[in-house]
């Protein structure tokens, strides 16, 4: 894929403003509200079981996020994730802190066998274990590992008949066909509270406009790593906080001469 597809997408996010339904957690809903909004997308929270499945059927996307999962959570994200694949609404889902504890990988493992996921986006370790492989894991964060990211996002790719995300140093997506390494980003984004979390939603923004969700992926996952990393420029000396605030700012900024500047990716597969 050639970098004005990237441009082409991120154009159609801010032209047609997909409504993006998130049902995720506590700690990242304000972030991940005003990142969609600096990007150009509209994003909503609905968790109610009422009312869940109406929103995902109007959605451009949903988003499904366990990171403060309980049992009617995880009600309220079947049903709209049933409701969202009988609309053809593409599903992302992101198995926050799989592998910590055997209720939170078996609820991810549950959704998974319950709702057609278009991606399916976590580090190495939450992947790993929806798709039953071990990698060590503390909390949320995948720790050091000798596995191999790709193999991990192919062996998820082929298991769950879906595109995948794998961030990390050098961000991983695959599907069936092809696997493609995104070399963009900074480590200052994981001092940040629902960075990953985010890249979710923004993933579902650009899912929302783009039919193949592998391409769709790609362009999100390097439009976000190329906003972090003219963040870092401009007020990366400053700390996490200040980052924070300018990553916002470059979300909305970003186009298509810093894609074509910045953007480093490649196919491996």
């Amino acid at each position: 894929m050639d970098k004005s597809k990237i441009t082409r997408m991120l154009a159609e996010v801010r032209k047609q403003r997909p409504l993006v339904h998130n049902i995720t957690n506590v700690v990242v809903t304000n972030f991940t509200a005003n990142g969609l909004l600096a990007l150009g997308a509209s994003p909503v929270m609905a968790y109610a079981k009422e009312e869940v499945a109406e929103m995902a059927k109007l959605a451009g996307a949903l988003v499904l996020n366990i990171g403060t999962l309980d049992e009617e959570k995880v009600q309220s994200m079947i049903l709209a994730g049933k409701a969202a694949n009988e609309a053809g609404v593409p599903v992302v889902f992101d198995p926050v802190g799989a592998g910590a504890t055997a209720y939170r990988t078996e609820a991810a493992r549950r959704i998974m066998r319950e709702v057609k996921v278009a991606v399916l986006r976590g580090n190495a370790a939450e992947v790993a274990h929806v798709t039953g492989k071990e990698w060590g894991i503390k909390g949320v964060d995948a720790e050091e590992s000798d596995g191999d990211p790709v193999i991990i996002a192919k062996e998820a790719a082929e298991k769950w008949k879906t595109a995948v995300v794998i961030t990390g140093e050098s961000d991983v997506i695959a599907d069936k066909d092809s696997v493609f390494l995104v070399h963009n980003g900074h480590p200052l984004l994981t001092k940040v509270t629902g960075a990953g979390c985010l890249l979710s939603s923004v993933i579902g923004a650009f899912a929302a406009v783009e039919e193949e969700v592998s391409l769709a992926a790609l362009a999100a996952v390097t439009v976000y790593g190329t906003a972090a990393e003219l963040a870092v420029k401009i007020r990366g000396e400053e700390g996490p906080g200040s980052f924070q605030i300018e990553f916002l700012n470059q979300l909305a900024k970003v186009g298509e001469e810093q894609i074509e500047t910045g953007a480093k990716f490649e196919q491996v597969v």
